[in-house]
């Protein structure tokens, strides 16, 4: 379809998974055939439609073009890697800095507008659904916040994008405009100002997990505001959300006691997670609609993998299923993080474990001998129910976490006590001790603490290190701070162009 993606129309209604809840929350199962004047008539319905608004929050680590795979590629601290130059064309081009309107993979605008659009239903059909008015108001703030996070993402991705805030009739889907960077991170603010007060500040762990929260909101809201500089604004909303750091918070999050159980499968919802998007290995997804929204697992975990992997018997190595070589740590990064507490959990470094007989893989593109540990699936976690065993890994992903919000209203503050108390605890939950305050130790502990998780390129972006940290990538100052949009995008509509791009 030669137009932007704004006709999913009521897909979202008759998803019977969801992929940022628990599966209690995802498990809504529409009956018969959907009529978009008929529906929203009452809570049952609207609530399978906020299950729509809130599945694209999946992009984040499912399907093949996700967010961190595609993110670490663009940053000084991964390479694609992959099976070979072209595996994954779109990842490749972006972690040489070569994108092109025609490479960059188009559901990077696509899934997020389809996430906007059943928002944008949501909220204008509550009004005349019949429910409790306590109901329709948190309704209307998840589909704001969801909407929010949805526009921070096109926003830093692509910059220049249509804010379309309005259900979208067929006659229309041709003309809308480019809005305003500026404009475009006002609705944002307005939308998570709006949502935060009704939100609830927790929720049920067992029925409600992965919905959104008043501390999740705030603390999106405080990314918004640091990437929109907007520093006393964040730090403010952001000692909302992290209190006294190292202890627990207004909504009872806090650090966990240990770093490595960040990454242990079957810890999802911890204290320490703030946005989180939930996956399942009993979606029995499989190859034919793998990516399309109705798989449930996170593809990241097979990404990540090494290939052909195999270990020696009665050896101490993991017991690791093979993947795909993606998402491959540099030197550059082994070498700053080695001495850290985080390393292990971290960086698996396979290269040492063939070289001592103890394990084997396949070299792949990029290849260093080093892999991602924080999304290295164990044997025990592959499916071994219907579907790809492949595409049905459970593992949960943060989009944001306590640890990265204390690092954030640190950078806000840029010094004092707080500044430094902030600092001080995550450093301290892995054993290391105080060092000075400053931007550089801040950013240096953002790259240690989230390593891997999707964050380093905008962060370079947002510190202005980036043509710096990326000058041997090929990355032009002043082009690939953001993405090209993509060409199918242009195509019949009044889009332009970003700059340097064609």
């Amino acid at each position: 379809m030669k137009t932007i993606k704004f006709k999913y129309i009521f897909c979202g209604i008759a998803l019977a998974i969801m992929g940022s809840c628990s599966e209690d929350f995802v498990t809504t199962a529409p009956k018969g055939k959907l009529d978009s004047d008929s529906y929203y008539s009452n809570e049952s319905q609207t609530y399978a439609a906020l299950v729509g608004v809130y599945d694209p929050m999946r992009k984040n680590t499912g399907g093949f073009e996700n967010m961190v795979a595609m993110l670490n590629a663009g940053s000084d601290d991964f390479w694609a890697g992959g099976g070979s130059s072209t595996d994954g064309q779109g990842i490749q081009n972006f972690s040489s800095h070569s994108l092109s309107s025609i490479l960059i993979p188009a559901s990077y605008w696509n899934d997020h507008y389809q996430g906007i659009y059943r928002a944008n239903v949501l909220i204008s059909k509550l009004p005349t659904a019949s429910m409790s008015d306590a109901v329709r108001a948190r309704f209307a703030a998840e589909a704001k916040a969801l909407r929010a996070l949805y526009y921070f993402n096109l926003v830093r991705m692509f910059k220049n994008i249509p804010l379309i805030l309005e259900p979208l009739v067929a006659n229309d889907i041709f003309t809308p405009e480019q809005a305003k960077p500026e404009n475009v991170y006002a609705q944002i603010e307005k939308d998570l100002k709006e949502a935060i007060p009704v939100l609830p500040g927790t929720v049920p762990a067992t029925t409600e997990a992965g919905r959104m929260t008043k501390g999740g909101a705030q603390a999106l809201l405080g990314k918004v505001y640091l990437f929109n500089g907007k520093k006393a604004e964040a730090a403010a909303v952001l000692a909302e959300v992290n209190g006294t750091p190292g202890g627990t918070n207004q909504y009872g999050n806090k650090l966990l006691a240990k770093f490595s159980d960040l990454w242990v499968t079957a810890n999802k919802y911890n204290t320490e997670s703030l946005i989180e998007v939930g996956h399942s290995s009993a979606g029995n997804s499989d190859w034919g609609f793998w990516g399309s929204g109705r798989d449930e697992g996170n593809s990241l975990n097979v990404m990540v993998g090494p290939r052909s992997y195999t270990k020696t018997a009665n050896s101490d190595a993991p017991d690791l299923p093979s993947g795909w070589s993606f998402s491959v740590p540099t030197q550059k990064l082994y070498d700053a993080m080695k001495n850290d507490p985080r390393f292990a959990a971290t960086i698996l470094d396979i290269k040492a474990l063939k070289a001592a007989g103890k394990a084997d893989y396949i070299a792949a593109n990029q290849d260093t001998g080093y892999f991602l540990n924080k999304f290295l699936p164990r044997m025990s976690d592959v499916r071994t129910g219907g579907g790809a065993a492949e595409l049905n890994y459970r593992q949960n992903s943060y989009i944001i976490r306590l640890a990265d919000t204390y690092l954030m209203e640190a950078e806000a503050l840029g010094s004092g006590a707080r500044a430094q108390a902030l600092l001080d605890a995550v450093r301290a939950r892995v054993g290391l001790t105080s060092v000075p305050v400053t931007l550089a130790a801040i950013k240096n502990e953002r790259r240690m603490e989230l390593a891997g998780e999707g964050h380093r390129f905008f962060d370079l972006v947002r510190w202005g290190d980036a043509a710096t940290a990326l000058a041997d990538r090929g990355f032009d100052a002043g082009t690939d701070e953001i993405f090209p949009i993509p060409f199918v995008e242009l195509t019949g509509t009044k889009l332009k162009q970003n700059p340097n791009y064609q």
